[in-house]
């Protein structure tokens, strides 16, 4: 069987540190398959990992990059070891701001692909193969003028919940990273400039990771980088809904 961890978003941010600090960790994989869009990216990414390197360049809102792996799955025989979704993206902006073309694009591509590509790995995934899904400190609350983007988060963190819970016993852990605002290229996209205490409280993409691979290593349920952001995932289980919307919106101005 071949050994492979297989990584969604890896042409930018967090997706690809994750290619480059999986092989830390994961010592023994014979591939790391990767998957994005942008082809030239995953290209440059292989140049920079020294272990071999499978790209799957295509949309993960279309059938066919699924057929693709899935096929390739079955070929290689593939033991997934670790399978990281962390494809996503998100615009900045009240709900009626965007059409509903962006709006169901965000949960396309943040929920219904990730859901895809959970349930077709699965299957290649064995005792002490792990999950790992990039939710969101945004997960924690409703954000007013970030509405969608954290309403897809809250799903993926709820998911990743309930599935490692359904897998306990099956030696395979699921770890919901929810990281408050990283120093990648997601900002660059979002569509607005990025709230100034959102500027301030940027983490490094390289701890982010490395603290979310120890998690998953260790088993854990979350992987929550900085006191800030543990803070309000303490603060969203105390405080109410109402509260956390005006706390938030006042953050969005």
């Amino acid at each position: 069987m071949m050994k492979i961890a297989l990584i969604t978003g890896a042409s930018s941010g967090l997706g690809r540190e994750f290619a480059r600090q999986i092989p830390k960790l994961y010592q023994n994989l014979d591939e790391i398959w990767v998957v994005a869009r942008r082809a030239e990216r995953l290209n440059e990414l292989e140049m920079e990992l020294k272990v071999p390197v499978r790209i799957f360049d295509g949309d993960l809102n279309q059938d066919y990059i699924y057929k693709k792996l899935g096929i390739a799955l079955g070929k290689s025989q593939a033991n997934v070891r670790m399978l990281v979704n962390a494809a996503g993206y998100g615009k900045i902006g009240t709900f009626c701001e965007y059409g509903w073309k962006e709006e169901t694009g965000m949960v396309d591509l943040n929920c219904r692909s990730l859901t895809r590509m959970t349930a077709l790995c699965l299957p290649y995934m064995h005792c002490g193969s792990r999950i790992v899904n990039l939710s969101s400190a945004a997960a924690f609350g409703p954000q007013p003028g970030f509405a969608v983007y954290a309403a897809t988060k809250s799903y993926v963190y709820s998911l990743s919940m309930a599935l490692g819970r359904e897998l306990k016993g099956s030696g395979i852990y699921v770890t919901a990273v929810c990281p408050g605002p990283v120093d990648t290229e997601f900002f660059d996209h979002t569509g607005k400039e990025v709230a100034s205490v959102k500027k301030k409280f940027r983490a490094d993409a390289k701890d982010v990771v490395r603290k979310a691979l120890i998690d998953s290593a260790r088993g854990k349920k979350t992987s929550v980088y900085g006191l800030s952001m543990k803070a309000a995932q303490v603060a969203s289980k105390v405080v109410p809904d109402s509260v956390i919307v005006a706390v938030m919106e006042k953050i969005a101005e």
